[in-house]
């Protein structure tokens, strides 16, 4: 199943809110939670990607604080680690254990400000749980690295014919082989980190499992959608076939990459080449995952682009993806903004990483990017 639809959706915040806070120096009301949001200046995005990225990845790998996996961590606006909780007995008791070390975490002059988290209702300082479900990473890069034969493919998809029967390969090998043809054929103007990225999406969506169908009815190793699949014109008899699918996000992806890149280029053309491309990647993720209409939003929308227009011009005070997680965090709760679409970057980082750091393809050309 699709990590999108496995995963519990936890809460996520970054930075001490200081003079900008709600209702500093006290409680927050009950109902504050998109105001501490709303209050809280644009540069506290500075460093949120990497602070993201290690508390995510406690969770992923079951490690750091996340060790324990009957346990919730609690963290600020910048995605700094502010304590750890031990679960309890049920739902009710975790709540008031949370809100316990919130109060004291106020009381403390660790944040300030505190909000009490109840049934339907976010608290803050926010709390991740440890026991969510999410790909195992292990063995995700395995089967896509073909470790075991079972894991290797073959097959032919439209003008497309990779390996045989004979000599099956590995589904890397499937990806670089759909990436280059479609290149060679002028059919793709993409990135040139953004095939990574793709590896990391299928460990992140499926982890790997050409089988993998969500909840929501998405399916394959990149989770299509059925009206996606038929936008490519793929019928139900291959929804499943994994060179349509990689063959299809390429397309898809090439598809948001034209609709963004005026809107993106008036925004952020004066950008390095380097930072330009990492953050018109990270944005292009984001749109497989929530739309290409509403990060184009971000970059146009009178009121939702003033975070863009804010790191636009200081953007030498950020990496591309505080800037990228910066875009959609100031919006959280307008135009059904939520905090998925940054979990689902910052694990697809992670899933990339994972992969770049495998004998294999660590000092290949695929990873020259990371």
């Amino acid at each position: 199943m699709s990590l999108r639809q496995l995963c519990v959706f936890f809460t996520l915040a970054w930075a001490t809110l200081g003079t900008a806070s709600a209702n500093p120096g006290k409680t927050a009301t009950s109902d504050d939670w998109t105001q501490v949001v709303r209050s809280s200046p644009y540069w506290v995005s500075q460093g949120v990607y990497s602070n993201v990225l290690t508390i995510r990845g406690w969770v992923l790998k079951e490690s750091g604080y996340c060790a324990e996996t009957d346990r919730h961590i609690l963290f600020d606006m910048r995605g700094q680690f502010l304590a750890w909780i031990s679960d309890g007995s049920d739902r009710d008791e975790t709540q008031a254990r949370l809100n316990d070390t919130r109060q004291k975490l106020f009381d403390d002059n660790r944040t300030d400000t505190w909000l009490p988290g109840k049934t339907g209702q976010t608290g803050y300082p926010f709390a991740l749980a440890c026991d969510q479900p999410h790909v195992n990473l292990d063995e995700a890069v395995a089967r896509y690295l073909g470790t075991l034969p079972s894991e290797r493919i073959w097959g032919a998809w439209d003008d497309l014919n990779f390996a045989s029967s004979g000599q099956p390969e590995s589904l890397h090998s499937a990806l670089r082989y759909v990436v280059q043809t479609r290149q060679d054929q002028g059919r793709l103007d993409l990135p040139r980190e953004l095939p990574l990225y793709l590896a990391g999406q299928i460990l992140i969506e499926s982890g790997g499992q050409a089988r993998a169908h969500s909840g929501a009815n998405a399916r394959g190793i990149l989770q299509l959608s059925p009206s996606a699949l038929s936008d490519c014109r793929i019928k139900p008899r291959n929804y499943w076939h994994r060179l349509a699918q990689i063959d299809c996000a390429l397309r898809l992806m090439n598809q948001n990459a034209r609709n963004l890149e005026p809107a993106f280029a008036e925004r952020f053309g004066h950008l390095p080449e380097t930072k330009q491309q990492r953050l018109f990647t990270l944005l292009l993720i984001q749109a497989y995952h929530g739309g290409a209409g509403r990060v184009e939003a971000l970059l146009t929308d009178e009121a939702l682009s003033k975070p863009a227009a804010y790191f636009a011009e200081h953007h030498d005070r950020f990496t591309a993806g505080d800037i990228a997680f910066g875009m959609v965090f100031h919006n959280l709760g307008r135009d059904r903004l939520g905090l998925a679409s940054l979990y689902y970057v910052a694990d697809v980082q992670l899933a990339t990483e994972a992969l770049c750091r495998t004998p294999r393809l660590n000092s290949t050309d695929f990873c020259a990017w990371k």
